[in-house]
């Protein structure tokens, strides 16, 4: 049998705080908050994609490091369910018995850190490198995810705050290998039949 770290007492009645805050919350918020939680990370994959499309009318590097982005979220996705394997903290919904907007997952389906939390930090972070407009945007959108998974139960606090934190440390430092790195890959690309994938013309 797997023993599972118990993150309740670090910030489990701040969770309860949300969990019912939530129950007492208009229908269509919890709607829109929900869908944000489930489907948002698709907004991400959207800004990469719109990143990558004007970053090669910039030149080679910049479009090398556009290409980047989805390659580093992947990894901090992977270092973020390295430490869930480690960690074994069970759900707040299955430690406190609490009804949530979302579906408590089953026992074995670990909480810290929280993988949105880390995709999206990770994709803000590394999308900074690409443009900083795209970088505030996907910022704003990082917050709201790691919140929205506190909101609908999936996740304590503590969680999306490590998400954060490991997404984001992550990306900075693969990001910036990246950018000492975009200009001779870049230019190693141009010479290739993978040409349109670093230039627009």
């Amino acid at each position: 049998m797997i023993s599972a770290f118990g993150g309740a007492s670090i910030d489990g009645s701040a969770y309860l705080d949300v969990v019912r805050l939530a129950r007492h919350t208009p229908g269509w918020v919890n709607g829109a908050l929900s869908f944000w939680s489930t489907y948002g990370l698709a907004v991400f994959v959207v800004l990469a994609g719109v990143g990558w499309w004007f970053a090669r009318r910039s030149g080679c590097a910049a479009a090398v490091t556009a290409l980047a982005v989805p390659v580093v979220v992947l990894v901090a996705y992977g270092v973020d369910a390295m430490v869930k394997l480690v960690v074994h903290e069970e759900r707040p919904c299955q430690v406190l018995r609490v009804k949530t907007l979302e579906a408590c997952p089953a026992p074995g389906d670990w909480s810290f850190p929280s993988n949105h939390a880390a995709i999206a930090a990770a994709s803000a972070v590394a999308l900074f490198f690409v443009s900083r407009r795209l970088g505030v945007a996907a910022a704003v959108a990082a917050v709201a995810m790691a919140g929205s998974r506190v909101w609908v139960g999936a996740h304590y606090p503590h969680d999306v705050v490590a998400g954060v934190l490991e997404g984001g440390i992550v990306a900075f430092l693969l990001m910036t290998v990246v950018r000492r790195w975009s200009q001779p890959l870049g230019d190693r690309l141009r010479s290739t039949p993978l040409r349109p994938l670093v230039s627009a013309s």
